[in-house]
């Protein structure tokens, strides 16, 4: 899942954005709103992480362009203030959740996957395909009742494949939503983690998961079962 975290406070966003990354998560940085709206603009994202106080374009105004291009992106506030009157500006203008600083980093991840899992509550949590199991929640992955364990960025590859599983995904498709801006050319990574979840996913089974579309791309499933 891709992640667009707008803040200016440059430890934070190191900080915030290498957990995310550890987490399995592709995260797009701006520093400004002005940057946070051509980044919005221009790619769709899984959530918004949005401070309030930015320079150029400040969080409230950003939210409000955001909420007028797309009302479906899950957005949440960082804010140093905690009155009630802000809280509420913010909700009614569209934010999804408000987590006022200082805060844990445990905190902010239990937020950030509520707000994703929300999002999702029109899909199932544990997806099965042939003989094939992920569970979107625990982020365990099964084949033929056997654990398969994957890195984060693996695991974020794997899911983006299965929940598009049967249409084929090309190397830029997979790089927009599963890497960040610092992989933008490097579509060669696509085919280096591929091969990867190949070895972990397909070798010593039948019936292949992960298939090849010449020209094309990825597509994730057996054709027999899709």
């Amino acid at each position: 899942m891709r992640i667009l975290l707008v803040e200016d406070e440059e430890k934070l966003v190191q900080a915030l954005a290498g957990n995310l990354k550890t987490e399995g998560f592709a995260v797009d940085i701006a520093m400004n709103g002005v940057e946070g709206m051509e980044l919005a603009a221009g790619c769709a994202y899984d959530l918004i992480i949005l401070d309030i106080m930015l320079p150029g374009l400040d969080g409230s105004q950003l939210l409000q362009k955001i909420r007028a291009r797309n009302r479906e992106v899950p957005v949440l506030m960082l804010t140093a203030k905690d009155s009630v009157q802000d809280k509420v500006r913010h909700f009614e203008a569209g934010a999804d959740d408000y987590l006022t600083k200082p805060f844990s980093f445990a905190e902010f991840l239990v937020r950030v996957k509520a707000l994703l899992r929300r999002r999702s509550t029109q899909q199932t949590d544990v997806i099965h395909i042939d003989d094939f199991e992920l569970d979107r929640l625990a982020h365990k992955v099964k084949r033929a009742d056997k654990r398969v364990e994957l890195s984060g960025k693996e695991y974020a590859l794997l899911e983006y494949l299965v929940m598009n599983a049967g249409r084929v995904l090309s190397r830029t498709m997979i790089i927009e939503h599963v890497w960040d801006q610092s992989f933008e050319n490097l579509t060669n990574i696509v085919d280096v983690y591929i091969r990867q979840l190949r070895n972990k996913i397909d070798e010593g089974h039948e019936h292949k998961l992960i298939r090849t579309i010449r020209g094309a791309g990825y597509v994730f499933g057996d054709e027999a079962s899709l």
